[in-house]
């Protein structure tokens, strides 16, 4: 599991869903019509692999991101184990560790777009990914629990600054629907790729060797730094353009003032930023309020299953590949169409049900016996994976169409920003909730998950009809 809107009333989820399939069903009868399709079928797999990253930038992306994530699955795969079994450190620093990794992005999430907005965003995401490739090799070097802390904290941070601006770089580099297309096919080669890098990681674990885990995360870093040969190829015009200028400041004489005409082109700026929009913040709260499903899918589920079922332990791996099955099939063709602001809002709250559904499934295994538990999980966990892809397609759909262009990069930030803040606090919520309440706290859950959804969804619904009479205009 990997990070990215109308209707009258609340919406339901049989509807919908058939809303959903019928566009997908239509959109492949338009590729199956389209001109040079032989004989009027629809291509191939790899034909149409190939045709969802014609657009040379993606490409570029595409490639880089398979490359670097397999070392990422790689490093994911060992990380824990090599903090407890090669430096030593106890299971709690471990959590210190990693929860000050995942801290130190939040504020790294918003410098990233920050910075994407002023510098060339080619340059930084080189920048950036050659730091986050030299962080992971020192991990080599840690000793103790102040040296993993200090290195995980860099690779924590220069991590998310990097996503933010990559982020950036597919907010100007496509429009519309070619938008949350690209972040679709990422994520799914991502998944891809951190799936390939886990088996990899393996070879680390089945070694035991202190020589074993050092070369393998080695290995991971270099993955990364070989990314860099398709970043080199990107365009210049992935780079923020420059603002619009404000009108010069003259004197009494009619001379420029300099200073004051600097003062005002800041101001300028300032009006265009993320923090003076609150239905762009508003969105970016439910939506990380959304995202600690993750939290769900990592924490929860697996200590839900191993304490409270009578299902066995390897459920837990079962669960995580079909997730990851399901991402890869689906996330990109449910993506389709939600650069519309109401088809975004519609899959935010097909969303937003099936994870309350899945939350309270998920509940339910408990105490029954072990066929059943078996049966209840998995059913939990397809509704769980459903509603994991059409929250990403919808909140990536509504995050792009709803920022300001001439402050992509910092838009992006602060998005990323509020995933980084979920991902920090759901595993406290979950434990506090789920694991520690049992079924009144899955209840608690399914409520927190409903009510963002349907947050994220009447913020769609509002900027579509918004949009609708200024279009017209």
């Amino acid at each position: 599991m990997s990070t990215s809107p109308d209707t009258g009333t609340v919406p339901i989820i049989d509807p919908e869903l058939d809303g959903a399939a019928t566009s997908v069903d239509e959109a492949d009868a338009a590729d199956a019509a389209a001109p040079g399709t032989p004989n009027g079928r629809r291509p191939g797999l790899v034909a149409r692999l190939a045709a969802s990253v014609a657009d040379p930038v993606l490409r570029i992306l595409v490639t880089a991101t398979l490359i670097s994530r397999v070392g990422r699955g790689v490093f994911l795969t060992v990380t824990v184990l090599y903090f407890t079994l090669i430096v030593g450190l106890a299971p709690h620093e471990v959590a210190i560790v990693l929860g000050a990794a995942s801290a130190a992005g939040v504020l790294s999430s918003l410098a990233g777009g920050w910075l994407a907005d002023r510098l060339s965003a080619r340059r930084l995401l080189l920048v950036l990914t050659t730091l986050e490739a030299i962080g992971l090799i020192c991990y080599v070097f840690a000793g103790d629990f102040t040296s993993a802390l200090i290195i995980a904290v860099a690779v924590g941070a220069i991590g998310q600054a990097t996503n933010s601006t990559r982020m950036a770089i597919i907010a100007r580099a496509f429009d519309a629907d070619a938008r949350v297309h690209a972040r679709a096919v990422l994520r799914t080669v991502t998944n891809l790729a951190i799936a390939v890098g886990s088996g990899i990681g393996a070879i680390a674990l089945l070694a035991g060797t202190a020589e074993a885990y050092r070369w393998i995360i080695v290995g991971a870093g270099v993955m990364y730094l070989l990314g860099l040969v398709q970043l080199v190829k990107l365009p210049t015009s992935v780079d923020a353009p420059r603002p619009p200028a404000a009108p010069p400041v003259t004197t009494e004489t009619g001379s420029t003032d300099v200073a004051a005409s600097a003062v005002a082109e800041r101001r300028a700026l300032r009006r265009h930023s993320p923090w003076r929009d609150p239905r762009y913040l508003a969105l970016t709260a439910l939506t990380a309020v959304f995202g600690m499903q993750f939290g769900v899918g990592e924490v929860g589920v697996p200590l839900w299953i191993a304490n409270e079922t009578a299902a066995p332990e390897v459920l837990v791996a079962a669960v995580l590949i079909l997730n990851t099955v399901i991402v890869i099939i689906f996330q990109v063709p449910l993506s389709r169409g939600t650069h519309d602001l109401r088809r975004a809002g519609r899959v935010s709250a097909i969303a937003a049900w099936l994870m309350a559904a899945a939350c309270l499934v998920y509940a339910a295994a408990a105490g029954l016996p072990v066929g059943f538990a078996i049966a209840v999980v998995v059913l939990a966990a397809v509704a769980h994976a459903f509603a994991e892809v059409l929250s990403q397609a919808g909140g990536w759909g509504l995050s792009f169409e709803l920022a300001d262009p001439v402050r992509a990069g910092t838009y992006q930030g602060v998005f990323s920003m509020g995933y980084s803040l979920g991902a920090m606090v759901a595993p406290l919520f979950v434990t506090s909730t789920a694991l520690s309440l049992g079924f009144g706290g899955w209840a608690i859950l399914a409520g927190v998950f409903l009510a963002s959804g349907l947050g994220t969804w009447a913020i769609a619904r509002g900027a579509a009809r918004t949009a609708a009479p200024a279009s017209a205009v």
